[in-house]
């Protein structure tokens, strides 16, 4: 965050001394959460606060085809999801106390996925993916409930360049601050994705890898959830403040 500097005189025992007032500007980041499949905002509302409490404005949101829209999950494809990503963070980043450029996006698998392309899109400086997923860009329009699972997996079990992958594509063209956190048991989203996502990330201003042990894919043991929530919050205050002392140069 920058900060606008003021010199001012003070008085004392008839004598004049120098100082210097230095204040932050209103204007905060901003971090958007994105659940993923079968998941909802209410799973990122404790983070959101834990982000908050760091001067951060935190916008969760449930994707079409979850919480209220739950109805439309058997049609609903990446296109549609995209789009809610788009729109939310275009209300995001015109929020009014928010810094547009100091946009970070946390991404969890489903949602990992997309906010990968949405750095294409839009303007993002913070990237935090947890477990994120991969796709075939061939199957792009097909109802997510329709993906052939065998093949899916054949595929996240492969190296996949980043060309040959609109999400990877996208990793390869960020320049912002990226954090990757891996499950070690996790069946749905195996090391080699874990590893496409890392090689992509070529122009990465920084890349952060952890890998929380004896954990699952959806952090089932509340042990688990609660690692990831301190590695999350550790991340973000060294991009937060790392950033507002580096206005300060």
């Amino acid at each position: 965050m920058a900060t606008h500097s003021k010199k001012v005189e003070i008085l004392v025992d008839d004598e004049r001394i120098a100082g210097t007032f230095l204040t932050p500007e209103t204007k905060l980041p901003g971090v958007l959460f994105v659940h993923g499949w079968g998941g909802s905002q209410a799973r990122d509302l404790d983070r959101a606060q834990g982000l908050a409490g760091l001067g951060c404005v935190c916008l969760s949101f449930d994707l079409r085809g979850h919480g209220e829209t739950l109805a439309q999950q058997k049609t609903v494809n990446r296109e549609h999801n995209l789009r809610d990503l788009i729109a939310a963070y275009d209300l995001l980043a015109n929020h009014p106390d928010i810094d547009p450029s100091a946009i970070g996006v946390v991404g969890t698998s489903y949602g990992g996925y997309l906010s990968t392309i949405l750095t294409a899109l839009r303007p993002v400086r913070w990237l935090a993916l947890r477990v994120p997923a991969l796709y075939r860009d061939e199957d792009w329009t097909l109802a997510k409930r329709d993906l052939d699972r065998e093949v899916l997996m054949r595929y996240r079990n492969g190296r996949v360049p980043a060309a040959e992958n609109r999400a990877l594509s996208a990793c390869s063209q960020f320049h912002g601050d990226v954090l990757i956190v891996e499950s070690e048991f996790d069946t749905f989203v195996p090391h080699p994705t874990i590893m496409s996502y890392r090689a992509a990330f070529v122009q990465s201003h920084s890349l952060t890898h952890r890998i929380i042990d004896g954990a699952d894919h959806a952090l089932s043991d509340a042990c688990h959830q609660k690692a990831y929530t301190q590695l999350l919050v550790n991340w973000a205050s060294e991009m937060i403040i790392g950033s507002r002392l580096g206005r300060l140069r």
